[in-house]
């Protein structure tokens, strides 16, 4: 089994990287990637726990990026972690996660939801705070039922705790990628709020600009979403990736690993490595 998008605490998943990877190599996987949110700072010690158990470990990424005004997330599969391009770009991005975590804060407390920072700190191993984080935390103090629930309630659109994403726009990032030697891959196109006109059309743009692959296949991929990705994808001359998107949280049903098959192996991603 191949999954190539995961999470450690680094960013916004629970388990840290060796733990990520210990759980890998115990779900069947032969090839992993760790791909925390605009950081690669867990790629180390996963490394070290993937040569202790054998695991081939693909350094990744996920960058958040701009397209037509709309957050999507770009994944960087095979860089080179100390590219001083990608470096840099991840900075920025960084610095602005810390402005948009206090923003939050304090759009949540004009809602009427006291000390919100603080309580989410509680929950944050790393230095990244996420609005994952955010919304965990209201799961917890029993002010939402779900994450659903929460961003739908508090951090979308214009809700109190919702602030727009300064990121670097997507022909930016995918320029980082490539210039870290790695291949760039739209995550989850369907998660995102737009019609099949306007994924394609993102899809186009983004491959005009580069783009090398988009994940066929999710954890909550049907057969006719992977079809029609599948579709989409070929006729763009865009490769095919794969991968869960698990974070661990308690309240989330993914698992590492637990995808359906690829159906076009010849068009994956990963023959090129």
């Amino acid at each position: 089994m191949i999954d190539l998008h995961n999470h450690s605490y680094y960013s916004d998943g629970v388990l840290s990287p060796s733990g990520v990877v210990q759980l890998a190599k115990n779900s069947g996987c032969a090839t992993f990637a760790l791909t925390d949110h605009d950081t690669t700072a867990g790629l180390d010690e996963a490394q070290c726990e993937a040569n202790k158990l054998q695991i081939k470990l693909i350094h990744g990424v996920e960058i958040s990026a701009l397209w037509s005004n709309m957050t999507i997330h770009i994944v960087g599969l095979n860089i080179d972690k100390d590219n001083k391009i990608l470096q840099a770009g991840l900075l920025e991005h960084q610095d602005f996660r810390k402005i948009r975590a206090e923003k939050m804060a304090r759009g949540l407390g004009g809602a009427g939801i006291s000390a919100a920072l603080e309580k989410t700190k509680m929950l944050v191993k790393g230095k990244m705070i996420t609005r994952t984080h955010f919304a965990q935390m209201l799961i917890a103090e029993g002010i939402c039922k779900d994450m659903k629930t929460v961003f739908k309630r508090f951090l979308s659109g214009k809700k109190p705790g919702s602030v727009a994403g300064k990121w670097a726009e997507f022909d930016q990032v995918i320029n980082w990628i490539h210039k870290a030697g790695g291949v760039a891959v739209l995550a989850h196109p369907l998660r995102y709020r737009m019609t099949n006109t306007k994924i394609i059309k993102m899809l186009s743009n983004l491959s005009t600009a580069g783009l090398d692959g988009v994940e066929v296949v999710t954890a909550h991929s049907t057969d006719e979403e992977i079809v029609r990705m599948g579709k989409w994808a070929d006729e763009l001359n865009l490769l095919h990736s794969c991968g869960s998107d698990y974070h661990g949280w308690g309240n989330q049903k993914v698992q590492i690993g637990r995808l359906k098959t690829l159906p076009n192996a010849e068009k994956a991603i990963w023959n090129a490595w």
